[in-house]
Formats: C-alpha cells, sequence, structure tokens
C-alpha cells in the first residue's frame, strides 16, 4: 500500500494510539468488540475496514473517527 493511502494511514494511527496505551492487539479488539486477527489484518493493512468498525475502535480509543484517517505529525 502507498504510504498516503487512508489504508497506511489508519493502519499507523491504530499502531501508534495502541502503543500509546501499551494495549496488545488482543486488549484493542476486545475493547472495540472486534476479533484479534481482524485487528491484526487492518495493522497489516491487508483488510479493508468499514466506516462502523471504525467508529468501534475510534470509541475504544478515546479519539474520533477522523482522527485515526488523519495523516500524524509524527510519521
Amino acid at each position: 500500500m502507498s504510504s498516503g493511502s487512508a489504508r497506511h494511514v489508519l493502519a499507523q494511527n491504530l499502531k501508534r494510539l495502541r502503543a500509546e496505551r501499551g494495549w496488545s492487539q488482543e486488549q484493542l479488539a476486545f475493547e472495540a468488540g472486534l476479533h484479534r486477527t481482524f485487528v491484526a489484518h487492518v495493522e497489516r493493512e491487508v483488510r479493508n475496514i468499514s466506516l462502523d468498525n471504525i467508529e468501534r475502535l475510534a470509541k475504544s480509543l478515546g479519539v474520533s473517527p477522523a482522527a485515526l484517517l488523519t495523516p500524524s505529525e509524527v510519521g
């Protein structure tokens, strides 16, 4: 995937926000009501994701859905 793609931005933001909280993929998946392998696939950019699931992940992380799709200044 292109480093500027929405899929890439989402993956990077998920990894960063998850790490900031000290959460495993399994913990994030539990909090969002999703399967761990689904979260892993999103983070590896191999899975397409619905808006509903973006909202679930955002709510779990305490951020807006837009924050997950906005490129981070921190790379």
